[in-house]
């Protein structure tokens, strides 16, 4: 696994890599600060993709990548690669700033890079989704949607397709994107316009992300597949969801909440059902709560943030079926069987993190301060 953990002293953090018990820190490319990203930030050879604080002082204040969300950052940030315990910057396209957003089994990494133009409606340098090669110094920008300026990418399968998000800055919808062969394809909504992402795709060709719904007060987690999106719903009552990562089985976890992010909880969706992945933990009695899947492997392995109920206190878990399968393939419960659980409220230092991984998410794209998650 790959992340992000603070420092003693919690004001600056660095990018990590977690392989058998060993938590081995990636370090900076020379600021403060490194982040490994949102998205499928790791590959199968413990190749990490993210983006590291630099010394140089961003000329235009952009605060691009807000290590803390909420907090400002004086710095250029620069996307990079690690590999074989050395840090990498990849290169932009003229600007000051990137993302690397995700990585495949092949080395190629897709993110975000600022170019050189100013954007005629924000005034800001412009940014582009690029893919960078596996050989060093190759970058391809990928176009947005006709009719948009901007766009951001943010996984990559080993078939090399590639997903994101495509807009106008911060103005006008954010749709998301599917490019095959270097051609971005609109992957439709769920009824709403202004606020669509995809956040992850497998090597068959399965996306999942979120969507706005109807009236773009609330969006779900969707699935789409051969020029299909579907609505995966939510769990608990909560009305919003959203689809984080799917492997190459078609499993997808993600997590669901409320409208304040008071209530939020981990989730699994296979076969049609979405389970809360607080019933999956064998032998009950766990103080533990799991509120966000942020990533499964093949194994049917997942990357879980949870907090301790008796002392509140927050940490990152890898979640192991221990059957070999995550939620045995023998599940038959039926959509919302879990909803008498009762709900569990986040402690406030769980619910600023939330906050804070929000803002940050959404500053790293690039579309600006946006309403939501």
């Amino acid at each position: 696994m790959a992340g992000k953990s603070n420092l003693n002293g919690d004001t600056a953090l660095h990018a990590f890599l977690w392989r058998k018990g060993l938590l081995t820190d990636l370090g900076t490319l020379g600021g403060p600060s490194s982040a490994a990203s949102e998205g499928p930030m790791i590959n199968n050879r413990d190749e990490v993709v993210g983006f590291s604080d630099t010394l140089t002082p961003d000329p235009n204040a952009e605060n691009f990548c807000a290590i803390f969300g909420d907090l400002p950052n004086p710095y250029t940030c620069v996307p990079f690669v690690w590999r074989h315990g050395v840090m990498t910057a990849l290169p932009l396209l003229g600007g000051n700033n990137g993302d690397a957003s995700g990585i495949n089994n092949r080395g190629q990494v897709v993110g975000v890079a600022e170019t050189s133009r100013i954007d005629p409606i924000c005034h800001v340098l412009d940014f582009e989704a690029v893919i960078w090669g596996p050989r060093k110094g190759e970058i391809q920008e990928l176009p947005p949607l006709p009719g948009d300026t901007e766009a951001i990418a943010g996984a990559i399968n080993d078939n090399g397709q590639a997903v994101g998000t495509s807009g106008n800055c911060s103005q006008g919808p954010i749709e998301a994107v599917l490019w095959q062969d270097g051609t971005p394809i609109d992957l439709g909504n769920l009824g709403g316009a202004v606020f669509n992402i995809a956040f992850d795709i497998n090597n068959r060709g399965q996306v999942v992300g979120q969507s706005d719904l109807a009236g773009d007060i609330t969006h779900h987690a969707f699935l789409w597949q051969n020029g299909l999106m579907t609505d995966l719903g939510t769990i608990l009552g909560l009305p919003v969801s959203l689809a984080q990562a799917i492997n190459n089985k078609g499993q997808v976890v993600g997590f669901s909440q409320d409208l304040n992010s008071n209530n939020t909880v981990a989730w699994l969706w296979q076969n049609g059902v979405m389970t809360d992945l607080n019933t999956l933990v064998p032998g009950g009695g766990s103080t533990l709560f799991l509120f966000e899947a942020l990533g499964i492997n093949d194994r049917g392995q997942i990357a879980v943030a949870a907090f301790d109920a008796n002392s509140g206190a927050c940490c990152a878990f890898l979640m192991t079926p221990t059957n070999g399968e995550a939620a045995s393939e023998t599940v038959t419960a039926a959509r919302g069987e879990t909803s008498q659980r009762p709900k569990v409220v986040l402690p406030e230092n769980v619910r600023k993190l939330l906050r804070q991984r929000m803002a940050q998410r959404n500053h790293i794209r690039g579309f600006g301060a946006l309403p939501r998650d």
